[in-house]
């Protein structure tokens, strides 16, 4: 399963951050996941068109191709990404 992320992550020292994650309903598919606050709000402006097209795209295919989103909250240092579900 391949997941995209759509922020950037160029310049970072450990740092704690939101992701509104949209998991995939297919084998093949791509889950989504955006920059997010505590409670899973999208800065849409903050977001470039390809990211808000694909966020707007993950909400309309919810429970076709996509699933529930789930706030996660993730720890990011220059060697390592992880991230758990609130």
């Amino acid at each position: 399963m391949e997941r995209i992320i759509m922020h950037d992550t160029s310049s970072v020292a450990d740092q704690l951050f939101f992701e509104l994650f949209f998991p995939t309903l297919r084998a093949a598919g791509r889950s989504l996941s955006f920059p997010c606050d505590a409670k899973g709000c999208v800065a849409l402006d903050s977001l470039s068109e390809p990211a808000r097209n694909n966020y707007f795209l993950a909400r309309t295919l919810m429970g076709w191709a996509y699933g529930a989103p789930r706030v996660m909250s993730c720890v990011l240092s220059p060697t390592n990404r992880q991230c758990k579900p609130l």
